[in-house]
This record gives C-alpha cells, sequence and structure tokens, in this order.
C-alpha cells in the first residue's frame, strides 16, 4: 500500500494542452483543449482513493469525485460522466469554468506535498467524452403531478431544474432573453466557453422532460403571483445581472461600457461579427478595463480579439491581490494584456464629440493588513496622471435588479436589494417561493450557484409533496 501511494506521488500532473497565444488571440475559440485519453488516465492514476475524501467535501455540489476518477482510471469514461451527473447537471460547464483550485482541488490531499489531482481537467474530459458518444438519459421518478416554474436559465435555475425533473416533477423555466442559459451564454466568453457546449448541456434538461419558456420577462410579462396560480412552486434564480460603476465624472461619455452590456452585445448577439449581425460594439484601439476578477480579465481578452491594439487594466491593488482565477490571469498575460497596477481612476476624460479621450488616475499604495487581513488602498498625494483611450470598460461587479422583489408583494429583499433566503432550504418569505444564486448572495461562481439550485429543489420536492 505505502509502494503503491509513492508510485502515484510520483506521476507528475498532467499539463491542460492550449493553444498558443499568437494564434488564439485571432479568433473566439477555445482556448484549452482537453485531455487525450492516455493523459486523462495518467492523470486519474494520481488519486489516491482516500477513504474520507476531503475533495467532495469542498464541491458546492457534492460530486462522488475519487468514484468518477476511478472509472476513468478503468477506463470508463462515459460512466465517469453518468457518475458525475448523479449530483451535476452541468460537469462540461464545471469542467471549464468552476476554480477547483479554491475548492474541491484545494483539499487534495495529493495537494499537501505535491500538485493537487487535476480535477477539473478530469470532469471536463469525461463530459467531454460523453457528449461526443451519445448521451445517456438516467432514470427519472414516476410523474408526482406536481408542476414547478424556474425563473431564470442561469446555472442555479438549471441545476434546480434538472433535479426536479429527476424527481418526477413538471418543471418549466421561464427565461427574459431568446436563449436559455444566463450567465453562461451573455457573460462568459467563447473562448473559455463555447456556446455549443452550454447549449448541449440544456439539451440534457429536455431530455429529463424541462420545458424552457424564451422571452418572458418575470415581473413584466408574467408575475411571481401569476406562476403560483398554475404552478405548486417557484424557484428565482435570476442571477445579479444590473452593473455597477463607479460614479465619477465622465461617465456618460461615449465609449465607457459596463463589462456586463459589453460581453453580452459580444457573447449573446455577436457584436464582434458586426455588420454581418445586427448589433454594433465600438471596437476601441487603445483600450482600458477596470477591475481586477473573471469578468476583468473577460473583458481584456475579448477587447483584443476585437483587433484593440493595447488593452491596458487598471486594478488598485498589486497583482497578488488580484481576485480573477490564476490561470486567467496568465492567459491575459500571455495574450499582451497589459496590466496597471495601485492605480485608481479619478474621472474620464472627453473630446469634442462626447467620446471617451482619457482617464485621469491617481497611484495608490496599501496599507498593513487589517482584521480580515486584507490591505486597504489609500491615494497617494500628487499623483495624479493621464492615461489616453478611445474605449473603457467597466468590471467592478454586478448587482441585483430589483425589478422582480418591486413588484412581488410579500417577497423580502434586503438593503442591497437581494433576496433573503433560509441558506440551508432557499425558502423565502413568500409561501412557496425559493429562490438561490447570486439574485441571494450578490455575485459568486457558476458552481455555488448550481449548489444553491440542488438545496433548493431538495427542499422544493419536501415542499411539493407535504402541500
Amino acid at each position: 500500500m505505502i509502494e503503491d501511494k509513492k508510485h502515484k506521488f510520483e506521476i507528475p500532473r498532467q499539463p491542460m494542452p492550449e493553444r498558443v497565444p499568437l494564434e488564439r488571440v485571432l479568433d473566439f475559440m477555445e482556448v484549452p483543449l482537453g485531455y487525450a485519453a492516455e493523459a486523462a488516465v495518467a492523470e486519474a492514476d494520481r488519486c489516491l482513493q482516500c477513504k474520507d475524501p476531503q475533495c467532495v467535501k469542498g464541491c458546492p455540489v457534492g460530486i462522488n469525485i475519487p468514484g468518477f476518477i476511478k472509472l476513468i482510471l478503468e477506463g470508463k469514461p462515459g460512466e465517469a460522466a453518468r457518475k458525475i451527473k448523479e449530483t451535476s447537471s452541468l460537469p462540461a460547464v464545471c469542467g471549464r469554468v468552476c476554480p477547483q483550485e479554491d475548492q474541491c482541488e484545494k483539499l487534495c490531499i495529493v495537494g499537501k506535498k505535491h500538485k493537487p489531482v487535476a480535477i477539473g481537467n478530469l470532469e471536463r474530459y469525461a463530459a467531454d467524452w460523453e457528449r461526443e458518444h451519445g448521451v445517456e438519459v438516467p432514470e427519472i421518478k414516476p410523474p408526482t403531478g406536481k408542476r414547478i416554474a424556474v425563473v431564470g436559465s442561469g446555472p442555479a435555475g438549471l441545476s434546480c431544474a434538472g433535479d426536479l425533473a429527476k424527481m418526477g416533477h413538471s418543471v418549466t423555466i421561464f427565461e427574459a432573453l431568446h436563449k436559455p442559459g444566463g450567465v453562461l451564454i451573455y457573460g462568459i466568453p467563447e473562448y473559455r466557453l463555447p456556446k455549443k457546449i452550454v447549449e448541449e448541456e440544456i439539451d440534457y434538461l429536455r431530455k429529463l422532460g424541462v420545458k424552457i419558456v424564451l422571452d418572458a420577462l418575470i415581473g413584466r410579462t408574467y408575475t411571481i403571483d401569476d406562476l403560483l396560480e398554475e404552478f405548486d412552486a417557484v424557484f428565482v434564480g435570476t442571477g445579479a445581472g444590473h452593473p455597477t460603476f463607479l460614479d465619477i465624472p465622465g461617465e456618460n461619455l461615449n465609449g465607457v461600457y459596463s463589462a456586463n452590456e459589453y460581453l453580452t452585445r459580444i457573447n449573446l448577439m455577436k457584436a464582434n461579427l458586426f455588420p454581418q449581425s445586427h448589433t454594433p460594439v465600438t471596437r476601441g484601439k487603445n483600450v482600458i478595463v477596470i477591475g481586477g476578477g473573471n469578468v476583468a480579465m473577460d473583458a481584456a481578452r475579448t477587447a483584443l480579439r476585437t483587433k484593440a491594439e493595447t488593452v491596458t487594466l487598471i486594478y488598485r491593488r498589486g497583482r497578488e491581490e488580484l481576485p480573477a482565477r490564476l490561470e486567467e490571469i496568465e492567459r491575459a498575460e500571455e495574450e499582451g494584456v497589459k496590466f496597471q497596477f495601485l492605480t485608481s481612476p479619478l474621472w474620464f476624460l472627453g473630446d469634442s464629440e462626447g467620446w471617451v479621450a482619457g482617464v485621469e488616475c491617481q497611484k495608490m499604495e496599501l496599507e498593513e493588513p487589517d482584521s480580515t487581513g486584507r490591505r486597504k488602498p489609500v491615494p497617494v498625494e500628487g499623483s495624479e496622471f493621464v492615461m489616453p483611450t478611445d474605449m473603457v470598460i467597466v468590471a467592478i461587479g454586478t448587482d441585483s435588479n430589483r425589478l422582480l422583489t418591486s413588484v412581488t408583494p410579500g417577497l423580502e429583499a434586503n438593503k442591497r436589494g437581494y433576496i433573503v433566503i433560509d441558506e440551508e432550504t432557499g425558502r423565502t418569505s413568500k409561501e412557496g417561493v425559493y429562490a438561490g444564486g447570486d439574485n441571494t448572495t450578490g455575485a459568486a461562481t457558476v458552481i455555488l450557484a448550481m449548489g444553491a439550485g440542488k438545496r433548493a429543489a431538495k427542499a422544493i420536492d419536501e415542499y411539493v409533496k407535504n402541500k
């Protein structure tokens, strides 16, 4: 047994092949290429098959990680995919965009002394293999006669809908936009998450019996109360799609975008193909992106792909404090994004025609860490300078859209507009209404939203059975 473990520790972590930067920055095709079978088996062989797997405790949806990895090692990737789908409805999505390094892989025992097992890469491998060789629909429980409405087709809504459908309930998703997928479609660029992958994951839910109604804005087209007249329960997973701005002078100049609008125009409406598409978008030559998270990296890398000559990302802290995933930071650097650290914008300068022409900035320095362990940025007196630009993308976060809560009597929201829920069940203050995801927590990750959808599905199942 000791020798077996020693053998596993000697196996190096298998790198994920990627397209080279000079090639990939010219198009929107996916950057990571996925594992070949030999690499997947070699990586699976690194797993210790722990009796008390800590990695599972780090997964918000509780995937049987040792179980699916063992099946890959045995040369059964299709069975591995089905094992994942026992608890996760979107494995091909999570294998690409889930921050495994801060969740399951962070708790991997192998990672205590060596690089952790590449759980996310193996999840992607299994899901992609199944998709290419034929997806099997799992056994669905007999119909219960209960009907549930799901508002929003993002990760929380899709996860909740998939679980409820497998429980035998009739599920209908209501989506405000003309395509389902939520942030998976309009927020994450094609080169990180191909739309075909999302569409095929959604087709899998349709095979489970989930119905999807598009162009249905709940709060306008229908109200929650309208849905409660027809359905036994409602799950609200509308996300946090309202952009946050800096609230500084010049923010209304032409050429200043929120990252939310910019990425939606390109990801969902194909503005990068204008005039072939019907949606235009400004194409700056010297682009500035303000922010430091994954969305900021997405906006910066997308601007490069729309033929910007320079893209500079402004962040008020240092590189070590960037909240984006390390692999996304590194890919941005490889592709040519420049970083202006310890810098904060003061206002936007315009030209005579009302277009943005520059950003007045101020240098910052970091104080000693406070009780939370974070170092606060403070201005350096007399350090102001101007950065010329012809386009700015503000990527400093999103907030809750208050439309739905403002027209739903009895649905409690907090001061920031987020729906108040019981964290264990997703139950809201309104009878029969449950919620989960970014519209209850603020902007977070895809997998955390999926976990919220799963918890709510379990609670809804119990509620409608006892109704």
